[in-house]
């Protein structure tokens, strides 16, 4: 009879170790769960204010877009509207928060679409660095014009988990 009972609970404990192993297998995979830890969006509104030192005007801007840790590439999609002229400079800038100027990363981003209303769209591969100041939210985005060359609008690029 105790033979028996071993068995049994040896076989209990094959099938119970077996059921957890394929539980495990099934319901992880860590390729997927990279992926999908290491996607962020974009956001920012900018104005006149958030320039250091503050700017008066109109003038606003919005980001847009994604960055994937996995692959250290941000797409953005900047707009602005209300400038006092042609936008004539865009760039981003890390190792600062709100209220405090940072350093130019790379180089101005192209204007997409010109004028005082407009946009600019594209993407940029980051180092460890640039990545580690834009998730700490380190990093801005300023629009300069003719009247204000050093930045007329700045906005702080916040990173969300998808």
């Amino acid at each position: 009879m105790k033979r028996k009972f071993v068995l049994s609970r040896g076989i209990a404990m094959l099938t119970g170790a077996l059921m957890i192993s394929g539980l495990m297998f099934t319901s992880c995979n860590k390729d997927n769960d990279k992926d999908n830890n290491d996607m962020f969006n974009l956001s920012g509104s900018a104005n006149g204010s958030q320039v250091v030192p503050s700017v008066a005007g109109n003038g606003t801007g919005t980001i847009t877009g994604t960055y994937n840790r996995n692959t250290n590439q941000l797409n953005y999609n900047i707009g602005w509207n209300g400038l006092s002229g042609a936008a004539s400079s865009v760039g981003f800038y890390g190792g600062a928060m709100s209220g405090a100027n940072g350093t130019q990363v790379g180089n101005n981003l192209a204007i997409t679409t010109a004028g005082s209303t407009g946009g600019s769209i594209g993407t940029m591969t980051l180092t460890d660095q640039q990545e580690s100041d834009l998730m700490a939210g380190k990093w801005y985005y300023l629009i300069g014009t003719p009247t204000n060359g050093t930045g007329e609008v700045r906005g702080q690029i916040t990173t969300t988990a998808q």
